[in-house]
């Protein structure tokens, strides 16, 4: 019974996980047009026995876009300002990877939820 548990913490975990992902993606899709915005990126980190946690923040310090548009408020002299330096492509891609590994995770939590399940309605006979 303890490893039915401990497959439902690590699937739990795992989803968890993948949410806060996804949370960061749908932020940097959100704001790819946001002059100055720096995009945001998650690590993992493991924890003890398995188990999966988000790890810090952290800003991508990639050039932003030089975008050229002369009647932009933000726009110096030349008509130039800094845009984003979020790619949607890779932020899509991201996003799907995320939402595959969270249906994964999920997947795993159901057949150990059902697997205990059935285990109780053995007992109960």
């Amino acid at each position: 019974m303890s490893d039915l548990i401990r497959t439902l913490s690590l699937s739990a975990s795992g989803m968890q996980a993948q949410a806060m992902r996804l949370r960061h993606v749908s932020e940097n899709i959100a704001n790819a047009d946001t002059p100055g915005y720096h995009r945001k990126t998650i690590a993992f980190r493991e924890m003890a026995e398995g188990l999966v946690a988000p790890g810090p923040v952290h800003l991508d310090r990639s050039e932003l876009r030089d975008i050229y548009d002369p009647g932009h408020p933000l726009a110096d002299e030349t008509g130039h300002y800094e845009g984003s330096n979020v790619d949607l492509v890779i932020e899509i891609a991201d996003a799907r990877e995320a939402q595959r590994s969270y249906e994964a995770n999920l997947r795993m939590f159901d057949q150990a939820r059902q697997m205990a399940q059935s285990l109780f309605e053995l007992l109960r006979r």
